[in-house]
């Protein structure tokens, strides 16, 4: 499968002059350094903030990143192509300095003109499309795939861009990241408007709002579903969180709102938001213009199943297209965004009841097992949210629950006992271990981990440390439940890689399950 930033649409070429046109105060010199007083004479047919995805003609923007400037890379920008260099005053001191050779464009803010460049050279694509956005610590992918089936009511294919995959219409790319860079987001948009789709749905992160990679859009609704212990190994404390979440609610971002006021943060972001919000209540009581009651497993069909009481106190059945009360909160949030933009409350639930399987979000692997357990991968990597699948699954399970799990390194390790705890205390079996080690070591994650689950099981029963591999410990978990049992992976979903070193190994735990339920467990029948 192609890479999301593999995405071409359509272009004209574009004077420099025109596509700076709305960025504010720059300067342009030629590669020595003097100033070009003529830039006319330049054009660009594309952009781009890495060097790796940048070809002939393109403008490569360098970006003073968290450890080292972008223009480090500008010498391999111009060798794939670039004939542009856009950069702050820094950068643009090291690129004379290095002769990388090209005219470079000074100004203030590199990052934050590469969505305002992009969004000119692909003539605003946003502006031509209904679009739809969501963001929150847990529940992102899974609302962002129930908007897009709530979009079909109006749109037969619409676009989609996150953590899980980016579609537009046919073609399907990987995501390497929740939200990608600002100009591979106008391509997004761009390459849907070519393709004649109408609609789009981006799923955004806190990350993508502090690095102003869905600027230049305004999108029509945005919805909140949470926001969560996560990432404050990057934002310091939830203060700083909550106020990049907030950010996507005000009039450089949206034009209406939905929040899920079932936490605090919800109810403040309500109050606070800068564009007009709807309010949902899914899991609490708390007051709110649309509300969830009656929500309860349906075995007959499989499902689970609530209804939504709208601001006129009529209720409407839903019947999720996914499993566990843990997606009620993202379930109502796409719905009442879809209403939002003027579509009928009952339309939008048929056409959400009728949603694919969300790839990696309480997947069930095997939804009709035969002698054996019943096998289910999931996302859920936050404190927060492991509790809620665990208790969710619980419900479904009529033996024992397995939980395979680890948990990222180079990331917020403040979570990591808080997770083993959770897991400790909701789960049977347990089974530790690795996710994403980065460039830490695997055996000290595992520690954590372990440490968390001590102090809740202190003899340590049922617990069993996989030293070897993810792979073999999916394996040995499915391999020791017994029919009746139900197995949860958890951390991963329908992630591709595991980052050992900075080396992304090809892995994914659904074919994984897949292939352990259809050869070791059928032999053992």
């Amino acid at each position: 499968m192609s890479s999301v930033v593999d995405i071409r649409p359509s272009v004209v070429p574009l004077s420099v002059p025109i596509a700076l046109a709305n960025v504010g105060s720059y300067s342009v010199c030629d590669a020595l350094g003097n100033p070009l007083r003529d830039p006319n004479g330049l054009t660009i047919t594309g952009i781009t903030v890495s060097s790796n995805d940048c070809e002939e003609g393109w403008a490569f923007v360098a970006i003073p990143g968290l450890t080292q400037h972008g223009v480090r890379f500008a010498h391999a920008a111009a060798e794939a192509g670039a004939t542009l260099l856009v950069t702050d005053s820094e950068g643009a001191k090291r690129a004379i300095d290095q002769k990388v050779g090209l005219p470079i464009v000074i100004l203030k803010d590199p990052r934050r003109c590469a969505a305002t460049i992009a969004a000119t050279l692909y003539g605003q694509p946003a502006t031509k499309l209904k679009t739809m956005a969501v963001t929150g610590t847990n529940g992102k992918t899974t609302t962002s795939f129930l908007m897009r089936a709530a979009l079909g009511v109006e749109f037969p294919n619409p676009s989609i861009c996150g953590t899980v995959e980016t579609r537009i219409g046919n073609l399907r790319f990987r995501s390497d990241q929740t939200t990608a860079e600002s100009p591979v987001i106008q391509r997004f948009l761009a390459q849907t408007l070519e393709e004649g789709l109408g609609a789009a749905v981006i799923e955004t992160s806190s990350h993508a709002l502090s690095f102003e990679r869905v600027d230049d859009i305004v999108f029509d609704v945005v919805g909140f579903t949470n926001l969560q212990h996560d990432h404050l190994d990057y934002y310091g404390d939830m203060e700083n969180y909550f106020v990049a979440k907030k950010s996507l609610f005000t009039q450089e971002h949206s034009r209406r709102g939905v929040v899920c006021v079932d936490d605090e943060w919800g109810q403040r972001l309500a109050r606070e938001a800068e564009v007009p919000v709807t309010t949902v209540a899914a899991l609490s009581s708390n007051e709110a213009e649309w509300h969830v009651e009656n929500t309860h497993p349906d075995r007959s069909i499989g499902r689970t199943v609530f209804t939504l009481v709208d601001p006129n106190g009529a209720g409407h059945d839903v019947a999720m297209p996914i499993l566990g009360e843990v997606n009620v909160q993202n379930t109502a949030v796409a719905i009442v965004a879809a209403v939002q933009l003027g579509y009928d409350v009952d339309a939008v639930i048929a056409a959400i009841e009728k949603a694919e399987q969300v790839p990696g979000r309480m997947e069930m692997i095997n939804p009709k097992p035969h002698n054996q357990p019943l096998v289910i991968v999931d996302y859920a990597h936050t404190p927060e949210a492991l509790e809620w699948t665990l208790r969710s699954t619980a419900e479904l399970t009529n033996g024992k629950l397995h939980i395979v799990f680890g948990t990222d390194g180079d990331r917020d390790a403040s979570k990591r006992e808080y997770l083993a705890e959770i897991a400790a205390r909701e789960a049977d079996v347990l089974w530790v271990t690795d996710e994403n080690p980065r460039t830490e070591d695997p055996q000290s994650i595992r520690d954590y981990l372990l440490r968390g689950i001590t102090s809740v099981r202190p003899d340590m029963h049922d617990v069993t440390e996989i030293k070897t591999c993810r792979r073999d410990a999916v394996r040995k978990a499915i391999l020791a439940a017994q029919p009746g049992d139900t197995v949860i992976i958890t951390g991963k979903g329908s992630e591709w890689y595991q980052d050992f070193e900075g080396i992304k190994h090809e892995y994914n735990d659904v074919p994984v399950s897949r292939e352990v339920l259809y050869y070791d467990v059928r032999s053992h029948i």
